[in-house]
């Protein structure tokens, strides 16, 4: 029609409307056959044209709100050749739209924020299902795990059947403490779950922190501080004891030198017996002594002199020192590094002490035994972490003993002080390193330190 305003539209089209079935009725009237048929087609095409007219409003409004539903807020509403009103009336169309635009795009930003908060947080990050779908894995977790992906909790099943348990059977607000022996590594998992609700569905939270490293911290620590009050306490009762025999034993030598004196009322034979015993004593106390001041090593390890050291050399090292001793025994010796060009910052003579510690455990291991085999091994890990072993096929250590193996002053060398491995634990220490132990009894015991 050409009509910009609605209203002179509706009254335009009624006029006509009006206009046409009068004429209708005129041809009626007159009797005519064809033009009453021809105004009919047009009288039905006018209320056609009108209902359609009316209706595209309807029809607007109708997409707007299917767009608002259905969040399709791309599009923009144009109703042409209605007037001032509907122009008012397509700008707020326009206007709402770029509302629901700026709210979704702000609602994806901060879905983006978060989720980049997440995956890159240095904890593990797991949400699942009560049946043990997994909605959201961050890398940390897939990390941790060794997975690429992961759809079900139940996945974790080989890794360790008690993580399945713990993590299907934890309850909101829950602290859970779980040790899992992962290949060359021991992980202490912290596990502490929460619960939202999405869509009616009810969803697990559940964040793990492998804690191994703060235990073992906060372990040394422990034993540091008990050391260091037996070292202080024994130090004390023994040094005047130590002394006092030995004040005793020169006087009781001045006294026989003197002869036998009526007034020491006491025999040449009993003098020898005291004297022997003061001197048992004193010897006693010196050893003691000794004995003190050798575990007090185990708080004063010097501070390690870190440098780029290449593993081959250090292995190479070791191997000039320990070869012909292992060898001279008839055990097979083997020294592998993979790459070659293998290299780790650490304080190398401290690791040094450390692999010929373990090498001579080794040693005392397979004393006696046909067909002995170590292995000095150097290698990178799944995650990525440089990874040394001292291995062999010795009579292995049995799991009540491998938990104390790291404990001072714990040995099961008849002649051993027990400082060895905890000595040798500190040290990995101070290198932020962790070192393991995993025996299967007559097969083989591996000890393993991880950088």
């Amino acid at each position: 029609m050409g009509f910009r305003n609605y209203r002179v539209n509706i009254i335009v089209r009624v006029i006509l409307l009006a206009a046409t079935i009068y004429l209708l009725f005129y041809t009626l009237k007159s009797n005519l056959f064809i033009a009453p048929v021809i105004v009919a087609v047009v009288v039905i095409f006018q209320v056609a044209s009108m209902i359609r007219f009316l209706d595209k409003t309807n029809r607007e409004l109708t997409s707007f709100l299917q767009s608002i539903r259905f969040s399709e807020f791309t599009r923009s509403f144009q109703i042409e050749g209605m007037g001032g009103t509907f122009n008012e009336l397509n700008k707020a169309f326009n206007e709402v739209m770029q509302d629901f635009q700026k709210v979704r795009a702000e609602k994806e930003e901060s879905f983006h924020y978060l989720q980049t908060i997440v995956q890159n947080i240095d904890v593990s990050v797991i949400a699942y299902s009560a049946d043990g779908n997994i909605e959201l894995i961050n890398k940390t977790a897939k990390k941790l795990f060794q997975l690429a992906s992961i759809r079900n909790i139940k996945s974790l099943e080989t890794l360790s059947p008690e993580l399945v348990h713990t993590l299907l059977s934890i309850k909101p607000g829950e602290n859970k403490l779980v040790k899992v022996q992962f290949e060359d590594d021991i992980l202490q998992l912290a596990i502490y779950a929460s619960t939202i609700k999405v869509k009616d569905k009810l969803i697990y939270l559940v964040t793990i922190k492998d804690i191994q490293n703060v235990l073992e911290e906060q372990e040394t620590e422990a034993w540091q501080k008990l050391i260091r009050v037996l070292t202080h306490e024994i130090m004390n009762s023994i040094t005047p004891i130590a002394s006092l025999s030995s004040t005793l034993d020169l006087m009781l030598k001045g006294m026989v030198a003197q002869g036998n004196g009526e007034s020491l009322q006491i025999d040449r034979e009993s003098v020898g017996e005291i004297q022997e015993a003061l001197q048992t004593i004193n010897k006693r106390s010196t050893g003691l002594l000794h004995f003190v001041n050798t575990y007090r090593n185990l708080t004063r390890i010097p501070k390690p002199n870190f440098r780029q050291c290449s593993i081959r050399e250090l292995f190479s090292n070791i191997e000039k020192l320990m070869e012909d001793e292992i060898r001279s025994c008839g055990f097979e010796f083997v020294v592998q590094v993979d790459p070659e060009s293998l290299e780790f910052t650490a304080d190398d003579q401290l690791i040094e002490q450390v692999l010929i510690n373990l090498l001579k455990n080794a040693l005392h291991a397979l004393n006696g035994r046909p067909q002995g085999k170590i292995e000095l091994l150097a290698f990178v890990n799944k995650r990525g972490r440089i990874t040394l072993q001292v291995i062999d096929n010795g009579p292995g250590i049995l799991k009540d003993v491998l938990d104390k193996i790291f404990i001072p002053f714990f040995t099961t060398k008849p002649s051993g002080s027990g400082i060895g491995l905890s000595l040798s634990k500190q040290i990995l220490r101070l290198h932020n390193a962790t070192i393991t132990a995993h025996s299967e009894p007559e097969v083989e015991t591996v000890f393993t330190m991880t950088f």
